[in-house]
């Protein structure tokens, strides 16, 4: 399992777990174990059984690019997490603009500094378009409004899993 831009939180429970090979990676991350670009994944092809990405791609110059990449390492049926930050009201399409370059300016655009895109209804079709068999996990409609509570869920937020 390659886990890019590792959170604390998720670490030692992977790290833990005796039948999972877990690799870390991470462009600056000190936590991470390999140093990566997520653009050029510095493994082979086919090499690796799942990948865990959580709010990396909106980072990214090239998310097509990074896709892509993701894609290339994956096992023929291996699976990865790509989870993205939604703002509401969401657009219908993923909004970019390679001219916005300030922080402040990229705040208002992107819902936040460091931000370089915000997506879209169009999340899905995204991933679908590298050639990802795409999951949109609703799991959080069966919760109940105490349990979205307790857990601190965003509403709406679904799990989006790919399989290549």
């Amino acid at each position: 399992m390659l886990h890019v831009a590792p959170e604390l939180c998720f670490m030692d429970r992977f790290e833990s777990l005796d039948n999972l090979d877990y690799i870390t990676a991470d462009i600056e991350s000190p936590l991470a174990k390999v140093k990566m670009d997520i653009h050029d994944i510095p493994f082979e092809e086919n090499s690796i059984d799942i990948i865990f990405c959580n709010h990396v791609l909106e980072h990214v110059a090239d998310d097509i690019r990074a896709l892509n990449e993701i894609k290339r390492v994956l096992k023929p049926g291996g699976w990865a997490i790509l989870q993205v930050p939604f703002f509401h009201p969401l657009p219908k399409t993923t909004y970019e603009d390679k001219s916005i370059t300030s922080p402040t300016e990229r705040e208002k655009a992107f819902g936040q500094d460091d931000h370089v895109r915000m997506y879209g209804e169009d999340y899905a079709e995204r991933l679908a378009s590298v050639g990802f068999t795409v999951d949109e996990d609703k799991l959080i409609n069966e919760l109940s409004e105490e349990e979205i509570r307790r857990y601190a869920l965003p509403e709406n937020e679904f799990i989006y899993r790919v399989v290549k």
